[in-house]
């Protein structure tokens, strides 16, 4: 037989994982199942890395099926946290239908949100056997149904207790659905697919007073649900009819656990490869490993606080809000999720700032590409060092113009730059915390989700009493210096962050 294996390292084997595999072998003639197995000698006893051919690879789809693939998650995930604050408009109907105070009807939002953070410490192992494909799809299903005792409830604790439920389903495209881009896109063509795909989960938190309030001054608070009922089966149609294509690691996994029957060798391995353990081990690792990263990474955890401080302040505002427009500036209770567009107005100019981050990277790229390295993690932070200034700027300025005698049109548009400073501070640290933690990119990011929905189900909580107490100005102001006190971190990690990687027990040096 002529040898016509392509060019390959000499050291590492690479299997061609398509319906019929063929094995590559280091310095060995190509062989397919119908041929006798070749079994490696003791000197070449390497790792055989399972990779995919061009034809088959999720990289190499046409453009339209992935950008319906994006546009399917994104929608999702706006979908799910947008469910998120929907509920904020309900309280007075709900607080008169189950008679309970405004401290229990905030749940509503705070047991989703923590829904919302505990999801992803499961479905990150779980997606490992499975896939993101079944998750996604077995996800947003549930997530549906599990909305129906929601709408239906005719007490506090079911309807509590499902809104628990449905934030644990909807969680998902929280966690799994970032991988999918890096899945999908080149890595020089992927930051504009993550960037919306970062926006759209706090796009989703904005949509929610806006739409909600409408509903529930011209209808009952039932309806609320009914809407995001319509919306999430519209979603699962579009899941199933656009992710119909086998994600890259579930492709792997089963041609790796074919060619080693096959050989009847264990060196074969994949970059998805669980290693060997079961689910229930790589679940419980997935569960515990995000707390050990925070426990020995001072920059993870010092990020996460920053971000999810952030996250909490946007929920915050769904208790907020409806004191400083609804008992300050007199508006309708329809209008009030209408002050939220300033905000949302911040976040998609952050979004639509991405070509201009593209171009700093390119740059960044070149010049150190001039010196034949790589641009180090540090180099992401640049959008975070922008949104350092952002975020305490457009708080205080939102601060000090939420009196009564000035327009309401003011503080709406000064809350603008806190939006765009706290997608670019998510962004960004997504892009870190890979680039830096990229053998536990998943854990990090995990870390990450739980903590930042820790912060936004606890923030709500203590808004009101808050607020209350110290006044509109006085808290926000108070917040604000929070943010500024946290400001300097971006910039600290940007200096000393190779340092710091060096004495890492997880980063790369």
């Amino acid at each position: 037989m002529t040898d016509s294996r392509p060019s390959v390292d000499p050291e590492v084997a690479t299997i061609v994982a398509l319906g019929t595999p063929k094995i590559y072998l280091p310095k060995s003639k190509t062989v397919s199942h119908s041929d006798e197995i070749h079994t490696p000698t003791h000197s070449e006893k390497d790792e055989f890395k399972v990779s995919l051919d061009e034809s088959e690879s999720p990289l190499f789809l046409p453009s339209f099926r992935k950008w319906a693939a994006v546009c399917a998650i994104c929608t999702s995930t706006t979908c799910v946290t947008c469910g998120s604050s929907m509920a904020a408009a309900t309280f007075p109907q709900i607080e008169n239908r189950f008679s309970i105070g405004i401290e229990t009807a905030t749940l509503s939002i705070s047991l989703y949100i923590a829904g919302l953070g505990i999801g992803p410490l499961f479905f990150g192992g779980l997606s490992e056997f499975l896939g993101r494909n079944i998750i996604y799809r077995t996800s947003f299903v549930t997530f549906t149904l599990l909305t129906f005792p929601v709408a239906f409830a005719n007490n506090p604790a079911v309807h509590l207790i499902f809104r628990f439920f449905t934030g644990f389903a909807g969680s998902a495209f929280l966690s799994v659905a970032g991988g999918s881009m890096a899945d999908l896109f080149h890595k020089d063509k992927v930051s504009t697919p993550v960037a919306l795909y970062s926006a759209s989960p706090f796009i989703g938190p904005v949509l929610g007073p806006a739409i909600s309030g409408f509903i529930n001054y011209n209808a009952s608070w039932r309806w609320t649900y009914y809407t995001l009922l319509i919306w999430s089966t519209v979603q699962c149609v579009l899941i199933f009819a656009t992710m119909s294509l086998i994600l890259e690691e579930i492709m792997m996994t089963d041609s790796l656990s074919r060619i080693r029957k096959q050989t009847g060798d264990d060196r074969y391995f994949s970059p998805y490869d669980t290693q060997g353990r079961s689910m229930a081990e790589t679940v419980k690792l997935s569960v515990y490993k995000p707390f050990l990263i925070m426990l020995y990474e001072p920059m993870v955890l010092l990020l996460n606080i920053w971000t999810s401080t952030l996250l909490g302040i946007v929920y915050l505002t769904f208790s907020v809000f409806p004191i400083i427009f609804g008992e300050v500036h007199h508006f309708r209770k329809d209008l009030v999720g209408l002050s939220y567009l300033g905000l949302g107005l911040g976040m998609i100019f952050a979004t639509g700032s991405q070509p201009i981050w593209n171009r700093v990277n390119a740059r960044t790229r070149e010049k150190y590409g001039a010196l034949g390295k790589e641009p180090p993690p540090e180099t992401t932070l640049y959008p975070a060092m922008a949104a350092a200034i952002l975020v305490p700027v457009g708080l205080y300025m939102f601060a000090f113009t939420v009196y009564g005698s000035v327009h309401w049109a003011v503080p709406i548009l000064l809350i603008a730059p806190f939006g765009t400073g706290t997608v670019l501070a998510f962004v960004s640290t997504f892009t870190f915390l890979v680039s830096t933690y990229r053998a536990d990119a998943a854990s990090a990011m995990s870390s990450n989700s739980f903590l930042r929905s820790s912060f936004a189900a606890a923030f709500p909580l203590f808004a009101r009493p808050m607020f209350r107490s110290m006044t509109n100005t006085g808290a926000l102001a108070f917040i604000a210096g929070m943010t500024t006190l946290m400001a300097p971190l971006p910039f600290v990690f940007y200096k000393f962050g190779p340092r710091l990687r060096k004495r890492s027990r997880y980063a790369v040096s």
